[in-house]
């Protein structure tokens, strides 16, 4: 018997006649560029341990791309469920649910990897419901942590401590959350992971070789060259930056910013409005983070909430400086002085003034920063990372066997 399976603008043919010999694993995330952003690795683990892989997704909402194209030639197979970001359309996360449900009643899984905060809500409440085992959670930041508004702590906490024991595994990827997630009833001892980050591909990073100049973006070469990448939205927070660059008032800096999002008209206003649009550079979605964190002097990492910040770490392995906010992430690789600066996530003086602080830094500050740079992030690593998931894989795998 064969059965057709959304796949963005087209379907996949899906053999259930193999279903008895097949294993599979279900990766689950609210958006769809989830994954071939941030975790294939995972997938690859998955598939060198005889998994065929699914991934469940609202497709129509792709997130560090315009599109889906890079799922292709992967081997996953995909299916559409209408996940929404907020927990409060309780209609449209119904919907969600039931109809991943359905899909789990439909094709029996081995394995369940969720990430996210709606895809792990709703994941593990529908493997729960199908007895489908055994259930992973990544967990990319908690919206409860140190400083966060009460709501969070109200609506957010009992959520996740209650769902913890639907949970074989549990994988947190900064300390804070770590720490938090102890006080939480789990399965056994074996049931909590820290792992730092989720694995940078350092030589990407660290490769010395320059493909693209300020010129090719229309930048003057004798600019001080600042930066950051993300979604356009409210917790990435850019426009904190823009405050600062106004305070600033040196027509030598200028601002790139890479990604897209729904704050960008707000952000092009806000340039606007300070006669800034010669110096700040709206470059949307890039592929090649790689070079332009070549030839940028300084990174800004304004995020008010981050479960470990990517972007930052890869500025880190490129040995650019980062003036980042204050948050559970920053703090662990971040060192005040010595590879970056940290500020108050809405005080747009503290930026203005470590901006400057990078811009005024001596030749031999820049090297000992990079120096320092260099040992920290080895732990963040791609292959540190792989090596982690991969013996956690196998170990949750054995324990559901028994």
């Amino acid at each position: 018997m064969f059965t057709l399976y959304y796949k963005q603008k087209s379907f996949r043919l899906y053999n259930r006649g193999s279903e008895k010999s097949m294993k599979r694993a279900l990766i689950i995330t609210t958006v769809s560029g989830f994954v071939p952003q941030f975790e294939m690795n995972n997938v690859k683990i998955l598939q060198e341990l005889g998994y065929e892989v699914h991934y469940a997704a609202n497709y129509h909402m792709p997130v560090y791309t315009d599109n889906n194209e890079r799922l292709d030639g992967t081997g996953i197979i995909q299916h559409q469920i209408d996940f929404v970001r907020s927990p409060y359309k309780i209609g449209k996360n119904i919907k969600a649910l039931n109809q991943l449900v359905s899909l789990m009643r439909e094709i029996k899984f081995h394995l369940v990897h969720c990430h996210t905060p709606m895809g792990g809500v709703l994941g593990r409440i529908a493997a729960h419901k199908t007895n489908t085992k055994p259930v992973i959670y990544t967990a990319h930041g908690f919206h409860f942590y140190k400083g966060a508004p009460v709501w969070n702590w109200l609506f957010f906490y009992p959520v996740e401590r209650g769902l913890a024991h639907w949970t074989d595994c549990l994988i947190t990827i900064n300390k804070e959350d770590y720490r938090r997630a102890r006080n939480f009833q789990l399965k056994n001892n074996q049931a909590l992971q820290y792992i730092p980050g989720i694995g940078i591909k350092l030589q990407d990073f660290q490769d010395k070789k320059h493909t693209l100049t300020k010129k090719d973006l229309d930048i003057p070469e004798d600019s001080f060259l600042i930066m950051s990448t993300g979604e356009l939205n409210k917790n990435k927070n850019q426009r904190i930056i823009i405050e600062a660059l106004r305070l600033l008032d040196d027509s030598k800096i200028h601002y790139i910013l890479c990604g897209e999002g729904k704050q960008k008209e707000n952000l092009y206003d806000l340039c606007k409005k300070y006669h800034l649009e010669n110096q700040v550079h709206f470059l949307g979605f890039r592929s090649d983070i790689n070079q332009l964190l070549k030839i940028t002097e300084c990174f800004v990492f304004p995020s008010k909430r981050e479960g470990i910040g990517v972007a930052a770490l890869e500025a880190i392995a490129t040995g650019v400086p980062v003036v980042a906010a204050k948050n559970r992430a920053t703090r662990e690789y971040i060192f005040q002085g010595k590879n970056g600066f940290l500020c108050d996530y809405d005080d747009s003086e503290q930026f203005a003034k470590q901006i400057l602080r990078v811009k005024e830094m001596s030749i031999i500050q820049r090297e000992q920063s990079k120096r320092l740079d260099g040992q920290l992030i080895q732990k963040f690593g791609e292959e540190n990372n792989k090596s982690y998931m991969r013996r956690i894989y196998k170990n949750v795998i054995r324990e559901s066997m028994r």
